[in-house]
């Protein structure tokens, strides 16, 4: 699959994972594709940024410290300005268990780690038209 850069030209899209190695992967990658990336370790720096900063996506990891991915994903999906903001769960674990209580809380899709480049662009490929024009 080819994916071009021009449509993802100017993205906004936030990775959060407490792991630097994973949020420096990804945010090389998208910025490559040309995305304004906003990166965060944790839930808590997250929410924050994402009201100010107000992204196109989200990448949130499961296991974090303080907030995890789910208890993120939730938060985000009740705030009514970002309902409509797909969020994409990022976990080493590739259970059906996970996958559901994502589900649960909201996500859009759920990526076992480690990504590849294509599985990464093609989630936002997938979800992006679906995002509100700002």
């Amino acid at each position: 699959m080819n994916l071009n850069a021009n449509g993802l030209a100017g993205l906004r899209v936030m990775v959060i994972d407490d792991s630097k190695t994973i949020r420096r992967t990804a945010e090389a990658l998208l910025k490559k594709e040309g995305c304004d990336v906003l990166t965060a370790v944790d839930g808590f720096e997250a929410l924050a940024k994402i009201a100010d900063q107000k992204p196109a996506i989200i990448f949130v990891d499961i296991m974090m410290p303080r907030l995890d991915g789910y208890q993120t994903c939730a938060l985000i999906k009740n705030n009514p300005q970002f309902r409509a903001t797909p969020v994409i769960m990022l976990s080493s674990k590739d259970g059906l268990f996970d996958k559901a209580r994502g589900r649960v809380v909201g996500a859009e899709q759920y990526l076992t780690k480690p990504f590849t480049r294509d599985e990464l662009l093609g989630a936002i490929h997938h979800h992006v038209s679906t995002v509100p024009s700002r």
